[in-house]
Parts: structure tokens; sequence; C-alpha cells
């Protein structure tokens, strides 16, 4: 079993940063695929429901609406992930949630199909 927890959350003004990390137990996650997703408040909470917003296996990728402003990496020392995001709208206030698994195919494709996540951190950003 793998736990994830994620932390670095808070609230920020428009134009700022924030680092999120996800720190995994249990098991090495080096080789996992390990992704970040966020759902905005007041949406119904489901998996399927989860905005796509990173991930890293071998290689990364990002979604749409934060390329260029996110960066995801890992410290596999650490066995933690990290988001670091810059430049935040205030539509990046969301709840972010991070998740692992064996497959990166998984990760892009069928999220909720994932077989670890975490319990989330709140992000605000303010106007």
């Amino acid at each position: 079993q793998v736990q994830l927890v994620e932390s670095g959350g808070g609230l920020v003004q428009t134009g700022g940063s924030l680092r999120l990390s996800c720190a995994a137990s249990g098991r090495d996650i080096s080789t996992y695929a390990v992704g970040w997703f966020r759902q905005a408040p007041g949406e119904e909470r489901d998996l399927k429901g989860r905005e796509f917003v990173a991930a890293i296996s071998g290689s990364t990728y990002y979604g749409d609406a934060v390329k260029g402003r996110f960066t995801i990496s890992r410290d596999n020392a650490k066995n933690t992930v990290y988001l670091q995001m810059n430049n935040l709208k205030p539509e990046d206030s969301a709840d972010y949630y991070c998740a692992a698994d064996s497959s990166i195919v998984i990760m892009t494709g069928a999220p909720w199909e994932n077989d670890y996540w975490g319990q989330g951190t709140q992000v605000t950003v303010s106007s």
C-alpha cells in the first residue's frame, strides 16, 4: 500500500507562487507515475471530475491550462513529488490531489482508475 499526503496549499494573491508536495510512504514510488489533479470548490466530489494538471513518469506531462506556469518534479531520495506553481490565477483555485499508479497511460488517460490518491490540499488565489 502507498499513502500519499499533500501539503503546501494556502492562500496567495494573483501572480504569486506556491509549491505543493506529495509525500509518499509505504512503498518506493520512484518507478510509479505520479500526477496532480484538481477540483474546483463546489463541484461534485468524484474522481472523474478532477482536472488533470501534471504528471511525471519518465517524462513530464501538463494540462493545457497550466503549461508554462507549473512544473512537476520528483525527489526520489525523499519519495516526494512536487508541483511548483507560478503566476497563479484565480481560476487555479481548487483542491489539489496527487495520485500514483504504475501506469502513465492510466494516469493520463483514465485517472479515476489510479491506484492511490491523497486527501488533497486547498489552493486559493485571490484577485
